[in-house]
């Protein structure tokens, strides 16, 4: 079967899973718009995404800044006027630690990066992803939600409120063509997975590219659910 190309924006695409997402998107001819802080490592990217014959549109942000967000959403209406797939990737683990020693930059970096930024580009991607015969969104979770665990305050209070917020996009456009879905990875072996848990033998764990394989499926034209809470696990039974 013939891939029709779509345009996919990424987020924390230079690292981790987005990364691997991007290449996973590229991989199979789409346009990928990858968003992330760091210039050197997006650039990087840039090189792998072409040696597959592809190409990407770099966007060197950091999602705490809401202006940014804002004139991320026009730069893409006046470029493309439509938007067929998002995948919500970046976020931040934050300080791991008691709640009452947790400091407030730290709370509120990790909830403006997990949480609020995320609010701020379904309002700037939102309406381009409306003018796609079939657009799609995944926003990336955690299994800290349905399991909450001492020391992980900030972090899984973000994704819990990153869950409540994609659930009520996803209801408002039920009749619509958008489907809007959270996937969790569980664990994988990335650096941030490494940061938070460094007893662990990461070779016990699935390489990036294993999950993104399956999570790039959520941004196809043939997905059908919304409101939906997927794991990897359920993606492998299927």
């Amino acid at each position: 079967m013939t891939h029709t190309p779509r345009l996919i924006l990424v987020t924390g695409a230079s690292r981790g899973i987005g990364r691997a997402v991007a290449l996973e998107l590229a991989r199979q001819g789409d346009l990928v718009i990858a968003v992330a802080r760091s210039k050197a490592a997006l650039q990087k990217l840039d090189d792998e995404i072409r040696a597959l014959g592809s190409e990407a549109l770099l966007v060197p942000m950091d999602l705490k800044d809401t202006k940014g967000i804002e004139t991320l959403g026009k730069a893409l209406t006046e470029k493309f006027g439509h938007l067929d797939g998002f995948v919500a990737n970046a976020g931040l683990l934050g300080t791991l630690g008691p709640l009452e020693t947790t400091g407030p930059r730290s709370l509120e970096e990790t909830i403006q990066v997990n949480l609020t930024a995320n609010a701020h580009l379904i309002r700037a991607l939102g309406p381009l992803l409306h003018q796609s015969a079939a657009p799609r969104a995944v926003f990336v979770t955690s299994g800290v939600v349905a399991r909450p665990r001492a020391f992980w305050g900030p972090y899984q209070a973000s994704k819990a409120g990153l869950e409540a917020l994609v659930k009520a996009w996803a209801d408002e456009n039920e009749k619509m063509a958008l489907r809007v879905n959270l996937f969790d990875p569980g664990a994988v072996r990335t650096g941030m997975r490494a940061e938070a848990m460094p007893g662990e033998d990461p070779m016990t764990l699935p390489p990036p590219q294993e999950v993104a394989r399956e999570l790039i499926k959520l941004v196809g034209p043939a997905e059908t659910r919304t409101g939906a809470r997927i794991t990897f696990r359920d993606r492998l039974r299927t």
